[in-house]
């Protein structure tokens, strides 16, 4: 019987191709497409972002040194913040221990801004709301994350359609822009299937709806339709305001594209 190897205690280069937004001494953001995991975990030891910024970060012409901040363990230097597998768009990472320190502490504090695209199924009856919420393990199925908890941390979530749709037999759907005032692991799937209008594509938190055009679309899509859009930081060293906004990937574009003509 052959004993498979330990997994390494350390995250290993991995060159890869990243789509960077901005780069310098002191952070790096970058544009993450669906299905890439952030960092090495238990069945994710390697093919990670993270893997692939060591490696980005040791080619001799990109900006600022070689390395990665330390902070947050070997197997997550420079890691700030994260978004799920399957969710798109915008991440920072920090360079310099200057950097993580300073980001972190935003991201603990709020003192940012964080927009997301997501399309939900049902649409929502109302236009625009606030949904505040303790937060916490599921407590059945301890891999999922629930707002319908007694107890947890403070969760809120602040949503506004910004377009609807309705399919030839009766479906309807939303295309909604969230705005998180905190940032609780699944916080916007959770709270948008709490509230009756899971996201589109969402298996772990939804289902397919029975619609045949929203189910085919959702099938399609193959995850959770939510992209991180926009994220407004301060630079972690000059305090320079810095805005960093992405366009919803070629796949969820189809899926808005097919909702809009109703086919």
């Amino acid at each position: 019987m052959r004993v498979r190897p330990p997994a390494p205690l350390v995250a290993q280069p991995e060159a890869m191709a990243l789509v960077v937004l901005f780069e310098d001494d002191d952070l790096i953001v970058v544009d993450k497409p669906a299905g890439l995991v952030v960092h090495p975990a238990p069945g994710h030891a390697g093919g990670t972002l993270v893997n692939g910024l060591l490696a980005h970060c040791e080619d001799e012409d990109a900006p600022g040194g070689t390395t990665l901040s330390g902070i947050g363990g070997e197997l997550r230097p420079g890691i700030v913040h994260r978004i799920d597998k399957d969710t798109t768009g915008v991440l920072v990472v920090a360079k310099s221990e200057v950097a993580h320190r300073v980001l972190s502490a935003a991201f603990q504090t709020k003192d940012l801004l964080r927009e997301y695209v997501a399309v939900v199924s049902p649409a929502p009856l109302a236009d625009r709301g606030t949904i505040r919420t303790l937060y916490n393990r599921h407590p059945v199925d301890r891999k999922k994350f629930s707002s319908k908890v007694a107890k947890g941390k403070p969760a809120a979530t602040h949503w506004e359609v910004v377009e609807r749709f309705r399919t030839p037999t009766g479906g309807t759907a939303a295309m909604i822009h969230c705005r998180l005032e905190t940032g609780r692991t699944h916080q916007i799937r959770v709270h948008m299937a709490d509230s009756g209008w899971p996201l589109l594509g969402d298996q772990v938190y939804g289902k397919y709806p029975k619609d045949p055009l929203l189910g085919e679309v959702a099938r399609e899509l193959g995850r959770q339709a939510l992209h991180a859009a926009r994220l407004e930081i301060a630079h972690p060293v000059t305090g320079a305001p810095l805005v960093f906004r992405t366009d919803p990937p070629a796949d969820l574009q189809r899926l808005l594209a097919r909702l809009r003509a109703g086919a």
